[in-house]
């Protein structure tokens, strides 16, 4: 449900954890990248993108878990159901919310990343691309649906 005007509240499988992300997100898409995958045990993860400021834990900040696989990403977690929440990108100065932890945010997707790694080809017009966007230090290269 919406909190305020530009704000959603989410939460953990189990809701011992939640959260409100608040604003605008700066983006909004699909990774197929091995790691996303394989943490969200699905073949495509679907994210949304907020300035760290936006993202605020209103209950269980003491459940939360984290895991950090490389110096790229932060991985969270509730610790008493295992759900899934957020990943911190701390070079990027951003936090991916993942698409389903916010039910009411009007999810719309503009790009695919790391599509080079699909094992779930998606034909839906959007821009593929190989990695990431240049100016997250990726190739910027767009690949064919």
């Amino acid at each position: 449900m919406s909190v305020l005007e530009n704000s959603y509240q989410g939460q953990c499988f189990c809701g011992a954890v939640e959260f409100v992300v608040t604003g605008e997100s700066v983006g909004a898409g699909y990774c197929h990248c091995e790691s996303c995958r394989s943490w969200s045990a699905g073949p495509v993860n679907a994210f949304t993108l907020w300035s760290p400021e936006s993202v605020t834990i209103t209950k269980g900040e003491n459940l939360i878990g984290v895991y950090n696989k490389t110096e790229r990403s932060s991985r969270k977690w509730c610790t008493v159901c295992g759900g899934h929440l957020m990943t911190e990108h701390p070079l990027w100065s951003l936090v991916d919310v993942y698409a389903a932890s916010i039910p009411d945010f009007p999810f719309t997707p503009g790009v695919h990343v790391n599509y080079a790694a699909t094992v779930l080809p998606m034909k839906d017009g959007l821009p593929k691309m190989h990695d990431f966007p240049k100016e997250l230090g990726g190739s910027g290269e767009l690949i064919a649906e």
